[in-house]
């Protein structure tokens, strides 16, 4: 069952989270260009209010909170209810499939990561965007996990876990960048983007079929 209650009806908390931290999302932002590729079409899986998508250019959006869809249309994302588990789409549909701090909220991420790889064309590519749960922060978002709506239900994942699944899924081919090195609340401009995971809070892996 979509963990999707808290997204549609507290859509004003999840927006302002982002006018509220803005410096942190602008660099998950910038770490993510680092890894989206600039053409073809892509899908955010978990599109949310479209926070992502919409500045990284991916035209379409699935989710299964209506009240963030509105949001999601209204930044000019494509977009359709459904659940990552069930992509309601044509094998080889995508060139970019994109999944941004959703991967914690699904029911299954072997089925996700299938269901992902099944709408990829053959030289498709997955990028995925998350807070580690061996990180910093991963671990305080754990610590008050009861006093988040959105994290109370949450699943986290380290990148070691997630690399797993990714590996048996079939993917390959792994970057990787991280960014975030302060509590999100001291983020005080554009955090460094570099290369690799370990250090930063906010990991992006792309991958290749």
């Amino acid at each position: 069952m979509p963990k999707s209650e808290p997204f549609e009806t507290h859509t004003d908390r999840y927006e302002g989270w982002f006018e509220e931290h803005d410096d942190a999302y602008q660099s998950e932002l910038a770490a993510l260009d680092r890894l989206v590729p600039a053409t073809g079409r892509g899908i955010e899986i978990g599109v949310g209010s479209a926070r992502f998508a919409a500045p990284l250019g991916v035209g379409v959006g699935i989710d299964p909170a209506e009240a963030m869809l509105e949001h999601a249309r209204e930044r000019g994302v494509s977009v359709v209810r459904g659940v990552a588990e069930h992509l309601p789409f044509r094998d080889a549909t995508f060139d970019t499939a994109l999944i941004v701090t959703t991967i914690c909220f699904v029911d299954e991420i072997t089925r996700t990561l299938a269901e992902a790889d099944r709408i990829l064309s053959q030289s498709g590519q997955l990028v995925i965007g998350y807070i580690d749960k061996d990180s910093p922060v991963g671990r305080i978002y754990q610590e008050k996990k009861e006093e988040n709506p959105f994290y109370r239900e949450a699943t986290f994942v380290s990148t070691e876990e997630l690399l797993e699944e990714l590996d048996a899924a079939g993917f390959t081919d792994f970057e990787f960048v991280q960014t975030i090195y302060h509590w999100i609340d001291e983020v005080n401009g554009i955090e460094p983007i570099e290369e690799g995971y370990g250090d930063g809070s906010f990991v992006g892996i792309k991958a290749s079929r």
